[in-house]
């Protein structure tokens, strides 16, 4: 049996070398290892920013929380003034309270405008994984594209010796009537599942 596997593994580096399409498979071998470094890329990028964004989160929400207790509290006393008049230091503390308040917004809302700012900062991996993203799609369609190649031109290879039909080298293009080639993707895919793939 290995004898054998030997022998189908030497009959299709021959065959491939005969085609030439060992230099594209060896192409698509290495296009492997830099679609990996991408990915590790992307994920890492992808990491970087959901921590970025989770930290604005997390310094912009006990802002937001003070100014809300702060503006229900002040909310409170005043409409305790308007139910019964107060005295006029409690009415002092009151106005005094809440032009202080007033005064602590703006920098209050700048501070969480600047995470916010982070927040929106932090996407901008969206834009570089893209490109990563959409350049490994290619690798993977050259390869798919390649592996796809040597089946098929081995398997026809394979039915061309049985029937006695000449070696046609380059790529097979469909002429009508033509069983032995794949037109689209579901094609492709019945092939790779009748070849036990």
């Amino acid at each position: 049996m290995l004898n054998r596997i030997g022998q189908l593994t030497r009959m299709l580096r021959d065959n491939l070398r005969e085609l030439g399409l060992d230099k594209q498979i060896e192409q698509a071998a290495e296009a492997v290892p830099d679609a990996r470094d991408r990915l590790n890329y992307v994920a890492t990028m992808t990491e970087q920013a959901a921590e970025r964004a989770l930290n604005a989160i997390e310094a912009a929400k006990p802002i937001q929380q003070r100014l809300q207790q702060e503006a229900s509290a002040l909310d409170e006393r005043w409409s305790q003034w308007f139910g019964g008049p107060l005295d006029m230091d409690d009415a002092r503390r009151l106005v005094n309270d809440t032009r202080a308040y007033l005064r602590a917004v703006p920098d209050e809302t700048r501070a969480t405008n600047e995470q916010l700012m982070e927040i929106m900062l932090a996407q901008d991996f969206q834009d570089l994984t893209g490109q990563v993203i959409k350049k490994i799609m290619e690798v993977v369609r050259t390869i798919e594209s390649h592996l796809l190649q040597v089946l098929l031109e081995n398997v026809a290879l394979d039915k061309r010796r049985e029937s006695g039909e000449p070696l046609l080298n380059g790529p097979q293009i469909n002429p009508e009537g033509r069983s032995d080639v794949v037109s689209d993707q579901a094609q492709v895919d019945d092939l790779l599942a009748s070849l036990g793939f």
